[in-house]
């Protein structure tokens, strides 16, 4: 369905719509401990803790899978109101897993798996604590264009933080040690940027209520709150839609070294221009998209992914020699789809979520999501030995079922139609009035 009105790209006021300078400040510097450490926290507990890789692998899995567990708390935190409050929490509960990782004895699984664990929790509190704040102080269109504006400066942090750390390696453990206490001060500094926009939703509000200081009274007999989304096959789909998020980092490394005997600097180009593409092009991406309805781009998103995985099943199948070359052209492709697929999905829940359910309803999606990143390495592993078929021709098939499914969800009990605010937007109710702490 097309939309008449579009976004457009304005820097100041999406620096506005995005929580302010403070936070995007913020967002930049905790991106950036982020890629100094997490990519590398399997060789620190190798390396500098002398553990072996499977219990290593087996504490950080583990860490990720019960920080999942936390969400539920989180999106009801998020309903009484709180914002930055959370935002900055997620950060500080990673400031003490990276103190339990300086602390933790050579040797020694249980606190390494500790701070695995804490480390989790904050990386999956962080993306629905900060969905939640980008809905209360953006609206409609604007909101999607922040949601995405977050995400291409997450990523380009990142980025840098990984090259950073890249370039240190060369000192070894005590390289290693030095990066992790970056990080640790990095994730505190946002931390306390964050909790200074001190910016909090009153989930009493209603639209009216909500920037209007002369707003009717609430009328004796209110209409009873809109009931939480049930989004059971978005929320399916997105478990299959976010195995496209681990194709750079683990599908194609793994086609390319293992089946196609190609050089690992095609995986490094590959990995590079995939975070190049989302930097550069997730707002305009999103902007371009925002005359459609929202699920009709998750659909379109679905579909190139699913073309996308055609792709690789073509240039990975056995007698061409042109493998590597013809796998990094189609991950562009792939890249496209991821970015379509990001700038769309949290924004269709949002809009979805009605004010006094916001924080459980974006709980919910990030647990399907953090389940979907959760088994997306064991499943691709599983099916690469069976041949690109297998691993391809699935991705695909699950891929495009699950854009039908969302194609032909219909919404019960929310506003069928996602064109410009939705329950969490500024028309038909808001998240929630702003109010500013002292």
């Amino acid at each position: 369905m097309a939309i008449t009105s579009t976004a457009k790209i304005r820097p100041r006021a999406l620096v506005r719509a995005s929580g302010g300078p403070r936070y995007a400040v913020a967002l930049a510097v905790d991106a950036l401990g982020t890629g100094l450490l997490r990519p590398f926290l399997l060789l620190y507990g190798v390396t500098v803790l002398r553990l072996s890789a499977p219990v290593t692998g087996v504490a950080m899995t583990a860490g990720i899978v019960v920080g999942l567990v936390c969400m539920p708390a989180v999106g009801r935190w998020l309903d009484r109101g709180a914002r930055s409050t959370v935002v900055a929490a997620s950060m500080l509960v990673r400031v003490l897993g990276v103190a339990l990782l300086l602390a933790t004895p050579a040797g020694h699984a249980w606190p390494f798996a500790t701070a695995a664990l804490f480390l989790g929790i904050g990386n999956q509190a962080w993306p629905a604590a900060h969905a939640a704040l980008a809905a209360t102080v953006a609206h409609g269109r604007e909101r999607d264009t922040a949601l995405a504006a977050g995400r291409a400066l997450r990523n380009a942090g990142l980025g840098t933080g990984a090259l950073i750390a890249t370039a240190c390696l060369t000192g070894g453990t005590s390289a290693l040690q030095a990066l992790a206490a970056v990080t640790g001060v990095a994730y505190l500094a946002a931390a306390t940027l964050a909790w200074s926009v001190h910016l909090h939703a009153d989930p009493a509000a209603g639209p009216a209520e909500a920037g209007a200081a002369d707003a009717a009274p609430t009328p004796a007999h209110a209409p009873a709150p809109a009931p939480v989304p049930r989004m059971r096959a978005l929320l399916a789909a997105n478990v299959v839609y976010v195995f496209c998020l681990n194709v750079p980092e683990i599908a194609l490394p793994l086609v390319l070294v293992t089946q196609l005997h190609a050089s690992p600097v095609w995986s490094a180009a590959v990995f590079v221009a995939n975070t190049v593409l989302v930097v550069t092009l997730q707002v305009p991406v999103t902007v371009l998209m925002s005359r459609f309805s929202r699920r009709s781009v998750l659909a379109l998103a679905g579909v190139v992914l699913s073309v996308s995985y055609l792709g690789f099943l073509v240039a990975t199948s056995p007698g061409h020699g042109w493998g590597a070359p013809a796998v990094a052209v189609v991950s562009v492709v792939c890249t496209l789809g991821e970015i379509v697929y990001a700038g769309s999905a949290t924004a269709l829940v949002t809009v979805l979520a009605p004010a006094h359910a916001l924080g459980r309803t974006l709980a919910r999606f990030e647990l399907s999501t953090g389940f979907g990143l959760a088994v997306s390495p064991a499943v691709i592993t599983a099916l690469a030995p069976h041949g690109p078929a297998a691993l391809w021709g699935s991705l695909a098939g699950a891929t495009l079922l699950s854009a039908a499914a969302v194609a032909t969800e219909r919404d019960q009990g929310t506003q069928p139609k996602d064109s410009g605010a939705g329950p969490s937007g500024s028309s038909a109710s808001t998240s929630g009035a702003l109010s500013a702490s002292s």
